[in-house]
């Protein structure tokens, strides 16, 4: 049983620090991304964990993904220093015989936006699960904050999640899923404020953007169930769920869909982004607008979800 709770004070402080003080964080800018991940990266050490930068390039520029994992994990490894590790590999604790479970969340914006819901609110719940572990990580657990998820990279294999779930399978890295923290807090409590991809979802969920939802692909219904399940044991907070083909628009929109082209389980946990959030990729996603006491909820759902796919 996962014995701490997320902090919405801290939440709010992290989603205002990106938000605010970093700003918009698009692909243009590698520079300040660095900084950012360096940013993390920091925060995550701070908690006890090894932090590693795994590199990659796209338009002859590098960026970074931040993977964070626990130390006593690193020490029985072959090979690797606190630091970093060569570019383009995972942290060596993930090696092809050590099943693991990995959640990330992309720190990257489209350049019109601070990017407050989407996606410092993901990020700010891989900060605070990190916290919440602290002293106690989980093994086998990957945090990872990816960057290049917005376009012109998005669904493509220069997505920094492509990369990382890429080398996972290029080492035989037997994932037992991902979870991916996409929007997860901005709520609506006003009648209609939920929309869907389809007509008839009116019926099936609740037309009010006061829950948090899993959404998968088809194959990966039993992974979602599974989170589904455990994410409940840990938050009071509504939660829905859907898996549905690929055609069905917002179903793969995120780093979860890396994961899936590589053939592993996951589902992503999100507040259905432009579904309900009249803020999605626009000036105005800032931390006024979200809902950090429910947000923190989410991540006390995911803790609890990671709590159990870990220690069984």
């Amino acid at each position: 049983m996962v014995e701490r709770r997320a902090d919405p004070g801290l939440f709010r402080q992290y989603v205002e620090y990106l938000a605010c003080e970093i700003g918009p964080r698009p692909w243009r800018d590698p520079a300040l991304l660095g900084k950012t991940a360096q940013w993390i990266g920091n925060i995550f050490h701070s908690f006890g964990l090894r932090v590693g930068f795994q590199e990659f390039e796209f338009d002859g520029k590098l960026y970074l993904n931040v993977e964070a994992y626990s130390a006593s994990q690193a020490d029985r490894a072959l090979s690797g220093d606190e630091g970093g590790r060569q570019a383009g590999a995972p942290a060596e604790g993930c090696l092809p015989s050590s099943p693991c479970l990995v959640v990330g969340a992309h720190y990257d914006t489209v350049w019109s936006t601070p990017g407050a819901d989407d996606n410092a609110s993901g990020i700010a719940g891989l900060l605070e699960l990190a916290r919440i572990f602290e002293g106690s990580f989980p093994e086998g657990l990957r945090l990872v904050a990816f960057c290049l998820e917005e376009p012109p990279t998005y669904r493509t294999r220069f997505m920094g999640s492509y990369q990382y779930a890429h080398a996972l399978r290029e080492m035989g890295a037997e994932l037992t899923g991902m979870i991916c923290l996409e929007m997860i807090a901005y709520f609506s409590d006003a009648p209609k404020s939920q929309s869907f991809p389809l007509p008839f979802m009116n019926r099936i969920y609740p037309s009010t953007g006061n829950f948090i939802a899993l959404v998968g692909n088809l194959a990966s219904r039993n992974w979602t169930m599974q989170v589904k399940d455990a994410f409940r044991a840990g938050t009071d907070l509504p939660v829905e769920s859907l898996n549905a083909p690929f055609f069905v628009v917002g179903v793969d929109l995120s780093d979860h869909w890396s994961f899936n082209q590589m053939g592993y389980s996951a589902v992503m946990v999100t507040d259905t982004a432009f579904y309900r959030n009249p803020h999605y990729h626009r000036s105005t996603d800032r931390p006024e607008t979200l809902d950090f006491i429910r947000g923190a909820k989410v991540v006390d759902g995911v803790a609890a979800a990671v709590d159990a796919l870990c220690r069984g």
